[in-house]
């Protein structure tokens, strides 16, 4: 119940931010209480083995282990990629809240999993037969948002660890530089394959880490697949397993690609149902029917990553741009339909919607650059 009360307040301050501005006041919409719930979410799962759900092609019976044997670093919040972004989640938090009373625990979860053996097995697990497409492109894409997060950090323990992660860093780079240019056409889907948000995650690390080759890669790949886009069939979503949307994932990723005033442009042809009036109304949140179920359950997470992206679009608009109103009241009404459901009662949910809560509230992936 105090949970509950607690992420209600951040609905009321989120939905009380003018309606003209980005919500970059983060203490405010992410305070020290708020940040402590969702970093409970993440300590409770990092290193929660089972229930798990592996990806897993096994090349003989010698690969027939438990996910702890296979991906040490990486093998617990039910999943791979959700555990490397609970990790991020730890790491976020505790830069946002250096004296917050969940620092000292993430801190210890964090030096437990990044360790040089440790990380040495999860290159040589994602370097084995097999292996080529593994968390591709969505957990790759967070495995760098990681080390992103590690990099901006000005502490001496991320150091430590960013440096320790370097390997896996490098190889999953490596691995999206190798198929970036024998992917023919973009994946448009609402889940783990979408290409357009694991751009956005991979172009912002590239920014952080300085790799201007994996900058300029991503953004002529975005041109290639996106940029004669139009008429996006936003009414066709969502799919009913959706934890992202196709067309605002898109346009999200176009903003950091394109000028304010060329992205003005293409916007109206690829979104242009966005009302110029202020109006909330023009984008349904999602409905969920059954928390406990992990597939049903993924549209709690659209309606949090639709909130980021609308404010996100609204950040690559000139300041002028009457469909911003619109489109951070959207991203408002999104917020309120998710952000009580971020409550950890079902493990379902609980294991990886706090990254996407925090991704959100957090601020990140703004402003546009």
């Amino acid at each position: 119940m105090a949970r509950m009360r607690t992420i209600l307040k951040v609905v009321a301050v989120f939905a009380g931010l003018a309606a003209g501005h980005l919500p970059t006041a983060r203490a405010a919409s992410l305070d020290e209480n708020v940040a402590g719930q969702f970093a409970g979410l993440a300590l409770a799962c990092v290193h929660r083995e089972y229930p798990n759900k592996i990806a897993h092609v096994l090349d003989g019976d010698s690969d027939a282990q438990p996910p702890r044997a296979l991906t040490p670093v990486f093998f617990g919040c039910y999943d791979w990629h959700s555990a490397v972004h609970g990790h991020w989640l730890l790491v976020r938090l505790a830069r946002l809240h250096p004296d917050a009373g969940f620092v000292a625990p993430a801190r210890a979860a964090l030096a437990a999993s990044f360790t040089v053996d440790r990380i040495a097995q999860e290159l040589a697990y994602l370097q084995g037969p097999g292996r080529v497409s593994f968390e591709r492109p969505y957990g790759l894409a967070w495995l760098l948002q990681l080390a992103a997060e590690l990099r901006a950090w000005d502490d001496a323990d991320s150091r430590h660890w960013a440096e320790v992660l370097r390997p896996l860093e490098t190889a999953a780079a490596a691995r999206i530089r190798e198929w970036l240019p024998k992917l023919r056409y973009p994946i448009r889907v609402g889940e783990h394959a979408q290409t357009a948000f694991a751009f956005s995650l991979i172009r912002d690390w590239s920014v952080i880490a300085g790799d201007e080759a994996m900058r300029v890669l991503i953004d002529e790949r975005s041109r290639s697949y996106y940029l004669a886009d139009a008429a996006c069939p936003l009414a066709y979503e969502p799919s009913g397993e959706d934890f992202l949307s196709p067309c605002l994932a898109e346009a999200d990723l176009m903003r950091r690609v394109l000028a304010p005033a060329e992205f003005s442009k293409w916007l109206a042809r690829f979104l242009p149902v966005i009302p110029g009036n202020g109006s909330a109304g023009w984008l349904e949140p999602g409905i969920v029917t059954d928390r406990k179920d992990p597939k049903l359950g993924h549209i709690d997470g659209l309606n949090l990553s639709r909130a980021w992206m609308l404010q996100g679009i609204a950040s690559g608009l000139p300041a002028t741009d009457p469909r911003r109103a619109a489109l951070l009241a959207s991203a408002v009404r999104h917020a309120e339909a998710a952000l009580p459901t971020v409550t950890g009662e079902h493990y379902e949910g609980g294991h990886w919607l706090g990254s996407f809560a925090v991704y959100l509230l957090g601020g990140s992936g703004r402003p546009a650059g």
